[in-house]
């Protein structure tokens, strides 16, 4: 599917980071974008920024999630792309015992849930939604295309790291629901892929001390640095474009395989 001029699109988690890199991206070819974010002030400015539309949005909500489909459609019509970057993540292990009181405990069950809750829920939320839309619109060409999805997983979704229980499980969940979600939606011309990303240049890892991002670029096979989310935006562009490109779990990664720690 070719983007083009008014091509209306949906990019959740858009006010930064991997999401924002998107967002411009299909802005840069003409995509009137609307970003999904929690983050109102620097979404409103992504938004004003590329000429889109903002909707806050918690993506655990129902409510919030069809209110901002509605804005976005009212704004721009029915999407045809969407891309889920929305997503957190926690570092907690299953069991652990304290080494100085030898107090043990215990992941809290609370705490997994919720990044269940947004990254593997909260992305089917998204997806069942908008692929209800977009099967209304008409095929845009012979092969009846209709629309294309983007998911973001993570290279946790298939190699986590200690204290990754719940973020390699939401991950490796988006993993394991793309080729299913390509094939129910077979018939309706909607494509669906999903983007692994290893470590990238983001407002979290932005965060993190210069020797702790020198040690982490280093760890990269090649290029040994980290991944620019242009990088991310370039791929996912590919996912949108290249209308053979369907039921696809694709790393991102500089070719690296985490370790334990």
């Amino acid at each position: 599917m070719e983007v083009s001029s008014n091509t209306p699109a949906v990019v959740t988690g858009g006010a930064s980071g991997l999401g924002e890199a998107t967002a411009r991206a299909l802005a840069a070819k003409g995509a009137k974008v609307a970003i999904f974010d929690m983050n109102e002030e620097k979404g409103e400015a992504v938004a004003k920024d590329i000429g889109g539309v903002f909707c806050k949005v918690n993506v655990t909500s129902d409510e919030e999630v069809d209110a901002g489909f509605a804005k976005a459609r009212a704004a721009h019509g029915q999407e045809r792309i969407l891309v889920n970057c929305a997503g957190i993540g926690n570092a907690i292990k299953t069991a652990k015992r304290d080494k100085q009181s030898g107090e043990i405990s215990h992941f809290p069950l609370s705490a997994f849930d919720f990044v269940i809750q947004v990254n593997l829920v909260g992305t089917f939320r998204c997806i069942a939604k908008s692929a209800a839309g977009m099967m209304t619109l008409d095929p845009l060409s012979e092969d009846g295309d209709r629309g294309a999805i983007v998911n973001t997983a993570s290279v946790a979704g298939e190699d986590g790291q200690i204290g990754q229980a719940a973020y390699s499980a939401s991950k490796g969940g988006v993993i394991g629901m793309t080729l299913p979600i390509a094939r129910d939606l077979m018939n309706e011309g909607i494509r669906v892929n999903t983007i692994l990303p290893g470590i990238f240049e983001t407002p979290l890892m932005n965060a993190a001390p210069p020797q702790v991002k020198e040690a982490l670029a280093a760890s990269v096979p090649f290029p040994k640095r980290l991944g620019n989310p242009e990088e991310y935006a370039k791929l996912a562009m590919c996912m949108i474009e290249t209308g053979y490109f369907n039921g696809e779990d694709v790393r991102l990664d500089g070719a690296i395989r985490m370790a334990p720690r």
